[in-house]
């Protein structure tokens, strides 16, 4: 199942509704059960009856309203807003020679690349996540800034239970000066945009083998596209979740983003009012324009 967050009802408190879309139908989950105003409150469900979040949600369906698909899809909010989000580096080979490229230091990534421990870094926190259709940010003190679309496990007390999709942007020029400016290059207002659902396990079946594709629309055209499968990843979702969990108390609600190997040539950069889409397979399309933070 896919699970999204609209705007609530004018009736309904909360200031969103839990969608679910089960055989290309869409109900409102929220409209069954007050306590399941978001993905998270149905994580606990589930977690309390030691079910699966599907089964919970199948359980509700009888109760809830009916919501039109292309209203679903037109006003999709964050799907989840977690707790923290974090994301991991230099997990495929393209992304390996990306970052050597950017970098006076390539000897940190090459390292990175052919030893055990993945890289993984705080990436943003709720304030700074935005969803679909919102707008992501590029620093105003930043010459080269890329988005990087990648997948994102989504976990609940420590345990995966879905993905989604994750648009990790980034500024390059500042990275590259020095790693050590790799927090300032990745956390900022606006850095990280998410959606347009969390997709449970079923649905995705195997996260390592997922189409995944990138479009930046410039004033109506298309400057850069390119495609690529989560098979290209050289470390496994399962070794990065097993990482993070080491010797850390993770928060209830997180995503993990698991890199990109979709990386605009040296000479492009976002400019404002950019248009990035991001697709991957079985979860959806993450589409956010470009502002200057």
């Amino acid at each position: 199942m896919r699970y999204y967050r609209l705007p609530g009802k004018e009736h309904q408190s909360r200031s969103g509704s839990l969608v679910v879309i089960d055989d290309g139908d869409a109900y409102d989950l929220t409209t069954a059960s007050d306590d399941l105003g978001s993905f998270t409150e149905l994580a606990r469900a589930a977690n309390a009856c030691d079910r699966s979040i599907d089964a919970i949600a199948r359980g509700r369906i009888p109760d809830a309203e009916p919501r039109d698909l292309d209203s679903v899809d037109r006003n999709a909010l964050l799907p989840v807003v977690p707790d923290e989000v974090w994301a991991a580096g230099v997990t495929y080979s393209i992304s390996e020679k990306a970052r050597k490229a950017e970098s006076g230091k390539p000897e940190v990534y090459i390292d990175v690349y052919d030893n055990e421990r993945p890289e993984l870094f705080l990436k943003a926190t709720p304030s700074r996540t935005v969803g679909p259709r919102d707008a992501i940010g590029i620093r105003g003190d930043s010459e080269w800034d890329v988005p990087e679309p990648e997948l994102g496990i989504v976990l609940h007390r420590e345990r995966v239970v879905g993905y989604t999709i994750g648009n990790d942007v980034s500024s390059r020029d500042i990275e590259g000066e020095n790693p050590l400016y790799l927090p300032q290059a990745k956390v900022y207002d606006r850095c990280c945009s998410l959606g347009p659902c969390v997709a449970t396990p079923d649905i995705v079946e195997d996260p390592h083998d997922l189409t995944m594709s990138l479009t930046i629309e410039r004033d109506g055209e298309i400057v850069y596209e390119g495609s690529t499968s989560t098979s290209e990843m050289v470390t496994s979702c399962e070794r990065l979740v097993e990482y993070l969990r080491r010797h850390n108390s993770l928060p209830e609600t997180l995503v993990l983003l698991t890199g990109t190997a979709l990386v605009p040539p040296d000479s492009f950069t976002l400019h404002e009012g950019d248009r990035v889409s991001i697709d991957i397979d079985r979860i959806g399309r993450l589409v956010n324009d470009t502002v200057v933070v």
